[in-house]
């Protein structure tokens, strides 16, 4: 019997606010441990948490960008649970009615357009960092009471390769979205995995199993590498599997039981007695949805077909946001847009990180290089020249078409003088003219060079070579 996993994502972001989420606490990463905490944040005794507002408007646009509802009432509620990193015992969160649900997320996989369901987005509280030393443990509340929002999909995705490619796509819409810097170094990205296996082409699904608390995403990868085939290894010898919540041991690459998964129930959920219902105006929403901005995939499509750019391209332009916003900036005055992107991604990128410079401090206009890349199309430079002239105005910003009268630069294309060159050429060289007429084409190659040696670097290679061939053939 074949079998196939379904896989679903809770993924836990801080959000980018300038404070914490119940309280005035700065959120901010590396401070010396508890120096960002106050009564409220350590879950003190008759302290009342006032919601951070910006951290409401990042959740819902949040749903904007994931073509989630946006309900007319959402409210927060406690979950409890004891331990040592939650100061209060309990979590504020949302449970039931979350502040936005019912969304699509869309991204590229196998060179396909992928569609993963959306439960959820919903906002709650991060809690603080356990350290475990040698004789003792210790907790850092600084990160207590931080903005979090878990995005919840359904048990759509269908492989390991699958999970990271969602993953990368969303962090890629959280950042462009001004959500979260979704550092993962700093923790501001962690994953839980529910996956379970059934027989392909059974609708129901199978027991599932929670991975908790994983860091990174290619530690996502390899635990679902892990943990499919154990699920399925267990089906096949006749076993079977109960829901229950695991962890992922890095150094043995193997998933581990913790205990039974709990239900919402064993949390005791109940509506915070503390906190007002959130019903959000019709001017509050049109507030955060002007907010929305053009999300990866959606860019990365519209520079293929506005500007004919090949995949690659576009999706450097989306990846380097401010490169691409120079590229664009240039406008409707590229006759070549391939070309120019081509200058602005291998050439103008690499004299940038040469330099240290930043695309502020460029001494040339963006036009310049919509010159240059006419002033190749038209025949009257070539590439090799059209190098050394954007050396030559990245540092002193002259322009191309100055550069190539200063310097006499210009690439002759007459047909005459060219010729010419070629006769010269054919002349001083007999033997590689007979090796050309004898079928050896490497020979025409040497005698191109003796032209543009004649013609101190100068003669339109194309037109060389078409000239050489028509002498070599003869009438």
């Amino acid at each position: 019997m074949e079998y196939e996993a379904a896989i679903g994502l809770e993924t836990h972001v801080q959000l980018k606010t300038r404070s914490k989420m119940w309280c005035g606490c700065s959120n901010t990463f590396g401070c010396p441990p508890n120096t960002n905490v106050c009564p409220v944040c350590l879950g003190f005794p008759g302290v009342l948490p006032v919601a951070n507002e910006e951290a409401l408007r990042l959740t819902v646009l949040t749903g904007f960008l994931l073509q989630c509802e946006v309900p007319a009432f959402a409210k927060f509620d406690r979950k409890n649970y004891f331990y040592p990193d939650a100061p209060k015992n309990y979590q504020i969160t949302q449970y039931d009615r979350p502040s936005t649900r019912n969304g699509v997320f869309e991204f590229e996989f196998g060179g396909e357009l992928e569609r993963v369901r959306i439960t959820r987005a919903h906002l709650e509280e991060d809690v603080g960092k356990s350290f475990h030393f040698d004789r003792f443990s210790g907790v850092d509340f600084n990160r207590a009471g931080v903005p979090l929002m878990e995005v919840v999909s359904e048990p759509d995705i269908r492989s390991s390769d699958m999970a990271s490619a969602y993953l990368n796509a969303l962090k890629d819409v959280l950042i462009h979205g001004g959500i979260s810097d979704c550092d993962m170094e700093k923790g501001m990205v962690r994953c839980d995995v529910n996956v379970s296996v059934r027989p392909v082409g059974q609708a129901a699904l199978g027991a599932k199993i929670e991975i908790k608390n994983m860091n990174s995403f290619s530690g996502v990868r390899r635990a679902l590498d892990y943990e499919i085939p154990r699920q399925i290894e267990v089906l096949r010898r006749g076993g079977s599997l109960s829901q229950e919540t695991r962890r992922w041991d890095e150094a043995s690459e193997m998933t581990e039981s913790m205990r039974s998964k709990e239900d919402a129930h064993d949390y005791r959920y109940f509506p915070d007695p503390d906190l007002m219902p959130f019903e959000p105006s019709e001017a509050w929403i049109a507030e955060v949805r002007s907010r929305v901005v053009e999300l990866p995939l959606a860019k990365k499509r519209r520079l293929m077909t506005a500007y004919h750019l090949p995949p690659a391209d576009a999706e450097t332009f989306v990846n380097d946001r401010e490169l691409g916003d120079y590229f664009e900036a240039i406008g409707s005055s590229m006759a070549h847009p391939k070309a120019v992107a081509n200058w602005v991604i291998n050439n103008l990128r690499a004299k940038l990180s040469e330099s240290g410079l930043g695309l502020s401090g460029l001494k040339f206009p963006r036009t310049a290089l919509v010159e240059l890349v006419e002033l190749v199309e038209s025949g009257r430079i070539s590439s090799k020249m059209a190098q050394d002239i954007f050396a030559q105005m990245f540092v002193t910003g002259e322009s191309p078409s100055g550069i190539v009268e200063s310097k006499g630069l210009a690439q002759v294309s007459d047909t005459g003088a060219i010729e010419q060159f070629c006769a010269e050429a054919i002349a001083a060289n007999p033997r590689s003219a007979q090796d050309y007429r004898a079928g050896k084409g490497a020979a025409l190659n040497f005698l191109k060079g003796h032209v543009m040696k004649l013609s101190k670097g100068k003669a339109n290679p194309g037109l060389v070579g078409e000239t050489l061939e028509r002498l070599l053939r003869g009438p």
